[in-house]
């Protein structure tokens, strides 16, 4: 993961997040492919999936740490 950024380094953390959004499409266009296959390997697509899910968290997590805490 990307725990090794300076919180305080927005420009790094934009970096990552633009590679992670990258290879979130990346892995979301090879399970439209492997779905779309005359064979599908419904293994590879799970494992696919799950590393979406992984890549959707980090992102999630980057985007937090360049919004700022609102006290309401």
């Amino acid at each position: 993961m990307n725990d090794d950024i300076d919180p305080g380094d927005e420009a790094a953390i934009r970096i990552a997040l633009g590679d992670l959004r990258l290879e979130h499409q990346d892995l979301d266009a090879a399970i439209g492919a492997l779905e779309a296959g005359p064979k599908v390997d419904q293994l590879q697509i799970a494992r696919l999936k799950k590393r979406k899910l992984s890549l959707r968290d980090q992102i999630t997590k980057l985007e937090e740490r360049l919004t700022p805490d609102i006290i309401a």
